[in-house]
């Protein structure tokens, strides 16, 4: 698998084909240029005895017949020039004739030299691009995944075994995190209910003076507040920790309960709830699943303004199912799209809340291999979307 570019150049492949090409080159360029003087050098050193012979023979004749001119391109034209002067055109030539040969064959070897260099190269490397498509793809969801790389064992396989202790350690890191924050939020629930309990006790028998009635309202609000925290906390812990019970749910009765748990907090608003619900089988867990449902539903409740609206639709289309919540309110910009996913994250609007709510959705649609889509409205609101897959008994019966 190659790796993710991002236009900045070639490939390390390439590179390293290309080095290795110059580096072939360059060598070869010297040895040529080597060869090329050796053999001038060589020629030189031995022109003294193909010249002399042929001075002795040029003599002989010379003596005995009278000279006559040599027809016009016979052989004897070329044998009447002086020894020297033939001898350096057979030496120009050859030495021609060699660096001509050996460039070409230099080049067919570096053509060969750069493919042979980039499969090579990419043979290599090919664990590295394992790696990193590895390490794109895993995420706080699926950290138990490892790589486990087979091979040689060089410095790949060296880079594969520390990335995989790397997780070791950071799956060990979440899930004691994750196990701490769902431990304390189940401690903190008995306290609360019993402050709860010390409270409304003294306020239903009539033994509170008037003159603290207010005090204690505010102090059970308070309670209310923090359980529905610790709710939060324990949803999202429990969310991205993976753990499920899986049964088959229905989004759509689900999102029943939630206009439901929300319709007082509406009506205060004036807010009006309109609702378009179709089957939307799906199998998961399903007090993680009413947590989501409840949130995306009174997130639309609570982050909208008097007298708004909210649609709440659910349905089924082809291997999944949806529920989709648009709400009225404040414009709201894309770039704060992503900080309202972050736990205890508000909007610049403020609002009640502890700031888990889209953090909450985001962890259970994760774990139950779902997508969360959230984009802003041109009018103001958000409007959320989430996929999940369909029940397995639907998906069976429809094929």
């Amino acid at each position: 698998m190659s790796p993710l570019r991002h236009g900045r150049g070639p490939t390390i492949r390439t590179r390293l084909a290309l080095l290795n090409t110059a580096i072939l080159a360059a060598g070869g360029a010297a040895l040529l240029a080597i060869n090329w003087f050796l053999v001038r050098e060589a020629l030189g050193d031995h022109s003294a005895t193909v010249v002399a012979p042929s001075a002795t023979t040029e003599l002989a004749p010379a003596a005995t017949a009278p000279a006559t001119p040599a027809p016009s391109g016979s052989p004897f034209e070329a044998a009447a020039s002086p020894p020297a002067h033939q001898f350096e055109e057979f030496r120009d030539a050859v030495l021609h004739d060699l660096l001509t040969r050996s460039a070409v064959v230099l080049l067919a070897v570096l053509a060969l030299a750069l493919l042979a260099g980039w499969w090579v190269a990419r043979r290599s490397l090919s664990r590295i691009g394992a790696v990193t498509a590895a390490a794109r793809h895993i995420n706080d969801a699926n950290l138990h995944d490892r790589l486990a790389l087979v091979g040689p064992d060089d410095e790949v396989r060296e880079l594969a075994d520390t990335f995989d202790a790397m997780l070791d350690r950071l799956e060990k890191s979440f899930a004691e995190q994750r196990r701490f924050t769902a431990q304390a939020s189940h401690e903190l629930r008995t306290p609360l209910t019993l402050q709860r309990t010390a409270l409304e006790i003294p306020l239903a028998q009539g033994l509170v003076p008037d003159h603290l009635r207010p005090a204690i309202h505010r102090a059970l609000d308070a309670v209310d507040r923090s359980e529905s925290l610790i709710g939060s906390l324990l949803a999202l812990a429990r969310g991205e920790s993976g753990i499920l019970t899986p049964r088959p749910t229905d989004l759509s009765d689900l999102a029943r309960m939630a206009i439901a748990d929300t319709r007082a907090e509406a009506d205060n608003a004036a807010i009006t709830v309109e609702t378009r619900l179709g089957p939307a089988p799906v199998t998961g867990d399903p007090s993680l699943l009413t947590q989501l449902v409840h949130n995306l539903v009174a997130n639309a409740v609570r982050h909208n303004h008097p007298g708004g609206t909210v649609h709440l639709s659910t349905g089924r289309g082809a291997g999944h199912s949806y529920i989709e919540v648009t709400n009225s309110g404040h414009r709201i910009d894309e770039a704060d799209i992503s900080s309202f996913m972050e736990p205890f994250r508000r909007g610049r609007t403020g609002g009640h809340g502890a700031g888990l709510g889209l953090s909450v959705i985001r962890a259970v649609v994760t774990t139950h291999q779902g997508t969360l889509t959230v984009t802003p409205n041109p009018a103001g609101g958000l409007t959320a979307r989430v996929l999940l897959p369909t029940a397995r008994e639907e998906t069976e019966q429809g094929t």
